[in-house]
């Protein structure tokens, strides 16, 4: 069985990052949108008495997620089987558009059906948890929630088609440092003396701005929504050529321009795909991509194609 399956990037439309959790994780408020930058993943599969895995990669990948999530769904499975992947990477690696995470979420899907097999989306969810925060994200697609460390999801109403253009200029950005750069402490516990919590903690105006930008996606134009990622103010400090290419989207037409994750990639959101072609031209050659926002519906039509595909030729 042979199945070719697509790997969308995501952007963070908006990123919030409030305390430090007692797991050593910190507590998110982000907002999800897939975007038609992607990878592609051809999947060779066979039966076989031992499990064998082979990976052809168009870059070098190390400790590559694809050949993790495959061990991970196949030993669920209970099967053993060849199989073999290529490869070919669009997404920048390490810019926070979610390359890795896409990949892994990819397998997750594929493998079962493949190997005639079902799995409960909230086990695959599980599966993709331990795999990385962002991986449940891509077994949905469109416009989500996300709480948590990212991995607690709700969908939120598809945003119309909009067009982004997508700067990737290769700064290596340490997700770690940004962490302890924000320097989010654990919340302290209220006391009897102490106001109530929920409205005396800094946290407060973090999440009211955050509920903000929310209820304002539902309508509002996106030059009038307050988006926001709290990573910025650690990692312009530390890189301020990210800073001035964020000038230089605005510039350039961009409404709304910020970076997604914790970096290094930027995105500025045009009103109209003419106006996102002339910015692009304006940037070092291969690192503007122009794209466009992938809705729940269409991400879910071209997975099903996939899959479809792969029960027609069972």
């Amino acid at each position: 069985m042979t199945v070719s399956v697509p790997s969308f990037a995501k952007l963070n439309l908006d990123l919030r990052v409030l305390h430090k959790r007692p797991d050593g994780y910190h507590e998110l408020r982000t907002i999800f949108q897939t975007i038609s930058l992607r990878d592609t993943l051809s999947i060779e599969y066979q039966p076989a008495k031992r499990t064998q895995i082979e990976i052809d990669s168009s870059v070098d990948i190390p400790d590559n997620l694809v050949v993790r999530s495959a061990k991970l769904v196949l030993d669920h499975l209970k099967v053993n089987a060849w199989v073999r992947f290529v490869l070919r990477k669009t997404i920048p690696m390490g810019a926070g558009l979610g390359g890795g995470s896409s990949n892994a979420a990819a397998v997750l899907l594929a493998l079962p059906a493949l190997a005639g097999k079902s799995v409960r989306f909230e086990k695959l969810a599980e599966l993709g948890s331990s795999l990385g925060a962002d991986v449940p994200f891509f077994l949905y697609g469109g416009t989500a929630l996300g709480l948590g460390r990212g991995t607690e999801l709700y969908p939120l109403p598809d945003l119309p088609t909009q067009t982004a253009l997508v700067v990737a200029a290769g700064v290596h950005v340490s997700t770690a440092e940004a962490y302890t750069k924000l320097n989010r402490t654990a919340p302290q516990p209220a006391d009897s003396t102490s106001v109530n919590s929920l409205t005396s903690s800094p946290e407060s105006l973090i999440l009211g701005e955050f509920q903000s930008v929310a209820w304002g996606l539902n309508g509002s134009s996106f030059d009038q929504i307050p988006l926001k990622n709290d990573f910025e103010q650690v990692v312009f400090g530390a890189h301020p050529e990210l800073a001035a290419l964020v000038r230089k989207l605005r510039r350039w037409g961009a409404g709304s321009a910020l970076m997604t994750g914790s970096g290094s990639a930027l995105f500025g959101l045009f009103p109209t795909a003419e106006k996102a072609h002339v910015a692009a031209g304006h940037f070092a050659a291969g690192t503007a991509h122009i794209v466009r926002f992938v809705s729940r519906r269409q991400y879910r039509s071209r997975w099903n194609r996939a899959l479809q595909a792969v029960s027609a030729g069972r």
